[in-house]
């Protein structure tokens, strides 16, 4: 069987090292490649990604060596689940929990420090084990934390392939052919794009929240060479493959779910290394508003070397569903273990007070099956971004159909998707519809909320691939 802990202190700290391998290093040094690697090498396995954009991308290159048929991919929102997969693609958040495999690999732990999903990285790496083997993969910063959190783990650290060099400060207009210009907004990001379209020929546009299809579409454009810039958020600093000779930041600040803040130097240079590839060099520097980087900073991103993690996010995952209060206070608890720092309240948990103060609510959950099915609900993400009393809302609307229904009405979510499924309009409009249907596809996928959740699958995917397809010509027009 599979080996999960309940908390940080359910086994002995040496236990929870063994047989794991840590592979460390910069951008650019091969750490999911050699993770895909492994894998195959194994009867079975599962790999855990940041980005959905970079579970479908490693999903596509497992497929291509072993055939579609051996491989699953799971996200939020999308699931190919073949008959009998030996191989899982996922995002981290996404993992199965009940997968008895021989390889574990999880992706960029370092993220373990983040304030908004770093519990879920921590979890994912203290807990999570293959039979046979188990890669944890990340930045050089976050070793400190393994050696105390994995005590035995083997450690690795890999070099990074090529040279990394800072070429300072230029204009817009004036940046090299094969260049990815990074913002923090989609307003930056498509104001950006606009600008170089006017000037210099075209740009292709990369967000997370794009929908795989137009990301793909987008992407293509550039690696085909019929656009020569990229205009993208920091989602490429997450292991997407492109064809970069230089980053230019055109903003160094971004709103983490908590604050607008500068981004620290190892952030920058996660993103930055994505300029050059293989043993290709690439070079980073700022563009448009961005302060001029400090010589202490440009040399910390040419030598790869920032300050260490310290503190990881954690959250407790042995929840007691025996009451509402019950639930509340075990996602309450802190951790027992130096280095460990219970995260910050998220989304999720505000989404569960409000509808905790829900009589109807607190009518329906009662017992811990109607208490573990309204934290399930909880967990739908609020892609439209929305205020927590706003997306709570709709939590209690879902939750109050799921308990006097079985499931969601046909009719009432048929209602939901049609109302996203048209393709005109603005920029704006479209990216707000996706992020709308998004929420359906994410209902959708959940086995047990609809009559025909296979069906419904592919009608809100068809939506999502219709407006992605209105989006991308928006976006090249």
């Amino acid at each position: 069987m599979p080996i999960f802990f309940s908390s940080p202190v359910a086994r002995d700290a040496r236990a929870r090292g063994a047989g794991v391998t840590a592979v460390l290093g910069p951008t650019n040094t091969g750490k999911t490649h050699l993770a895909i690697e492994r894998m195959l090498a194994h009867s079975s396995g599962i790999i855990g990604l940041p980005l959905r954009l970079l579970a479908r991308e490693v999903y596509n290159k497992v497929a291509e060596r072993v055939g579609p048929e051996a491989v699953a991919l799971v996200t939020g929102e999308e699931k190919i689940k073949p008959a009998n997969p030996r191989f899982w693609v996922s995002t981290v958040e996404a993992m199965p929990r009940d997968l008895d495999v021989a390889f574990v690999a999880i992706d960029e732990v370092q993220l373990g420090a983040d304030l908004e999903r770093g519990h879920v990285f921590t979890d994912r790496m203290l807990n999570r084990r293959g039979r046979e083997e188990t890669l944890v993969l990340g930045a050089q910063t976050v070793r400190p934390m393994v050696e105390r959190l994995l005590p035995g783990a083997h450690v690795l650290t890999r070099p990074r392939l090529s040279r990394l060099e800072f070429s300072g400060e230029k204009k817009i207009t004036r940046l090299p052919r094969r260049s990815a210009v990074v913002a923090f907004s989609a307003e930056e990001v498509y104001a950006i794009a606009e600008l170089i379209r006017r000037q210099r020929g075209g740009a292709a546009v990369v967000m997370g929240a794009l929908s795989p299809r137009t990301r793909n579409a987008q992407v293509a454009l550039y690696q085909s060479g019929d656009v020569e810039y990229l205009v993208a958020t920091d989602a490429i600093g997450m292991g997407l493959n492109l064809d970069v000779d230089h980053v230019a930041f055109a903003s160094d600040r971004k709103f983490d779910g908590y604050q607008f803040r500068r981004l620290n130097p190892a952030e920058l240079a996660q993103i930055a290394g994505r300029a050059g590839r293989a043993t290709r060099d690439g070079t980073f520097g700022t563009t448009g508003r961005c302060p001029p980087f400090e010589p202490e900073l440009a040399q910390a991103l040419e030598s790869h070397s920032f300050e260490p993690v310290k503190i990881m996010q954690w959250r407790n995952t042995a929840l007691d569903f025996s009451s509402l209060g019950a639930l509340q206070a075990t996602l309450a608890v802190t951790p027992e273990e130096n280095g460990l720092s219970r995260a910050p309240v998220g989304e999720d948990i505000l989404v569960l007070e409000h509808a905790g103060r829900d009589d109807d609510v607190r009518g329906f959950a009662t017992t811990r099956e109607t208490i573990e099915r309204l934290w399930e609900v909880c967990q739908v993400p609020d892609y439209r971004k929305s205020a927590p009393a706003t997306h709570a809302e709709l939590v209690v609307t879902l939750y109050g159909f799921l308990m006097r229904e079985g499931r969601l009405p046909t009719d009432w979510f048929a209602n939901q998707v049609a109302q996203a499924d048209h393709t005109d309009g603005d920029i704006d409009t479209l990216s707000n519809r996706i992020a709308h249907i998004r929420t359906w596809t994410f209902a959708a996928n959940r086995p047990d909320w609809l009559a025909e959740p296979e069906h419904w699958q592919e009608v809100a995917r068809a939506v999502e691939d219709r407006l992605s397809d209105a989006l991308h010509e928006r976006l090249t027009e």
